[in-house]
Formats: C-alpha cells, structure tokens, sequence
C-alpha cells in the first residue's frame, strides 16, 4: 500500500447529494446549507438562491498541511446543471481544484463530469488535471426491474472524452496516492462479510458488446482517504456496493497503525439491501468511528437505524452544501 501522510485538517462540502435539509441541527464542525451559501455571498433567501437536490454525489475535499492546501473533486453527480447550479450558488472555487477521483462507473457520479471539467480549466486557465478512473468502469450497465428485464444505464463518459475536456486520466486497478500524499485512492475492495453481496441483479455488457452478464460485485468502485493527524483515517465512499462494513474493513486493513475516525458517503442501504441494515449498523460500531455521515444512496431506514444506533453526536447525514470540517 503507498504511503499516505497526515494532514493538519480536512474539509469537504457536499456538492451534490440527493436531499437538501437546511433546518436539522447538527454538530458544531458541520456547516449547514444556508450558512455556507451566505458565505458565499448570499444576502436574501429565496428559492433560487439554494442548491438542487438530485440522486447522486459529489463532494469537494480540500487537505490541508502548513500553508498547503490541495483539493480534490470525488465524483461529480448525475447531470452537468447540477454541478454549475449548486457550485456557482455555494461559491466553489473551481481553480483550485487539483484532480478528480471518479468512484465508480455509474450515471449518478460521472454524469456531472463533462461540465465539471469545462468549469475548472476555464476557471485555472486551461491546465490540466489528472482523474483517477479504473478500467472496469466503461462497459454499459444495466439495472433489474421489479416486473422483470433490464433498464440500460447510460454510459459515462470515457477516457477520451475526459481528456479532451482538461482531464489526464488515470487508468489503473491500484491503490494511489496523490497530491502531495495528502489522499490515498484505494485499489480494489475485498469481499469479505458473509452477509454483503453487491447489487444483486446487476448487469453489464459482455466484452463483446453482444449480450449482459451478473456484475453484483461491481469491482471498479474504490473510496477516497485522507490521514488527519491526531485524529485518523477519514473515509469518504461513493456507493458502497462493495459493503459498507467491507470498505471500512479494507480501509483499517491499509492502515493497521492508524485508527479510523470518520466514514462520509453512501451505503448502499436501500431498496435490497435493507434487508443486511441490522448487520450494517452493528457492525459498523466495531470501528470505532468518531464521524458516521451517511448520505445518496443509504435509505432513510439506515439513516434512522444508524441515528437510533450511535446518537446525533456521532451520525450527521450528508445535505447538498454542508460542510464538514475534520
């Protein structure tokens, strides 16, 4: 595993993700919605001055050690308005981000890319950026409907085509680590829970484009990690469909001297798999964490299960423009 080196502090602001809530409390380090879009200058509130929810994610994480910051964008929604409505309303500073790290190969995390490339090289000048992408994530998807057959899933935007919109892909199965070591991209996630099966009923095209075969697995998904010194290893996961409890077993694994201290994302706990929400949420205590922030595709009865769990001083779900300060 490369090396990862500690940070002096970590903040990442959610995008995108499919609720806005703007009224729930929440802890001390988490900035709501409306206080982070007066930061960004807004004076009155009115609808058009908030962020759209939509089904998907993208969270702007920012590292910082010393006088350095570096900043990286972890996938970036469903649909390209989403990106420029709510990043151009919550003041995201496009320039400054320094790579894109794309989780997986679904619609609700790439689809977003296309304009989030244009709003960065137009906002630094046209430089480049690299995005860590995994070479199982191009062949079509597809999802299984209650009533039987398949509802295709869009295809994401490919190497190429990211690369002709500012982006240096980066193809690879492996770990990396980048941007000064500050963020660790992890390889592929082992199985190892008896009870965590993937996405049962999903599909993807075969090599040859003619057919669709099982892809429960969906082995091209890998979380972003960043060490806070003094605090630990805060995980942020897209979808989960490797497992909840089977990313952070993979995470604590990759850093057996380091304890965990927080998971951001989706869990992956909704529509056939609540039926593994009691396993989940108990399980999930094992690690120890100081921050549970579940988000997108975790369900509310998780939501719930994890709150009734592990209490509001501990479970902060994602909003679209929260701010989490670490």
């Amino acid at each position: 595993m490369p090396t990862l080196q500690p940070v002096d502090r970590l903040e990442f602001q959610i995008l995108i993700d499919n609720l806005t809530d703007s009224l729930s409390t929440a802890p001390p380090n988490v900035t709501l919605e409306w206080t982070a879009l007066m930061r960004a200058g807004m004076r009155q509130l009115s609808g058009r001055c908030q962020c759209c929810a939509n089904h998907g994610l993208a969270v702007v994480v920012k590292a910082f050690r010393g006088a350095a910051s570096r900043v990286v964008l972890f996938d970036a929604g469903p649909v390209e308005f989403a990106v420029e409505y709510n990043g151009t309303r919550l003041g995201i500073d496009f320039a400054s981000v320094d790579a894109v790290v794309l989780s997986h190969g679904h619609w609700d995390h790439a689809g977003g890319l296309p304009i989030a490339f244009d709003l960065i090289t137009k906002a630094n000048g046209g430089r480049a950026i690299p995005c860590y992408l995994h070479p199982g994530m191009f062949r079509q998807r597809a999802l299984p409907l209650t009533g039987g057959g398949l509802l295709p899933i869009r295809e994401i935007p490919s190497p190429d085509d990211l690369a002709a919109k500012g982006a240096v892909p980066v193809v690879t199965t492996e770990a990396q680590v980048l941007l000064d070591d500050m963020f660790l991209v992890s390889g592929e996630i082992p199985r190892m829970t008896s009870y965590e099966k993937g996405f049962p009923g999903h599909k993807r095209r075969s090599e040859d484009g003619q057919s669709w075969e099982d892809d429960p697995l969906i082995m091209d998904e890998r979380f972003l990690a960043v060490h806070v010194g003094g605090k630990g290893i805060v995980v942020l996961t897209a979808c989960s469909h490797a497992g909840i409890i089977n990313v952070l077993k993979h995470a604590q694994s990759s850093f057996p001297a380091i304890p965990l201290y927080a998971v951001a994302g989706g869990f992956h706990l909704a529509g056939g798999n609540e039926k593994i929400i009691a396993e989940s949420v108990r399980d999930i205590g094992t690690f120890g964490l100081t921050l549970i922030a579940p988000g997108h595709c975790t369900g509310w009865r998780a939501v719930n299960a994890l709150a009734n769990a592990y209490g509001d001083s501990t479970v902060a779900p994602l909003a679209v423009g929260k701010i989490f300060a670490i």
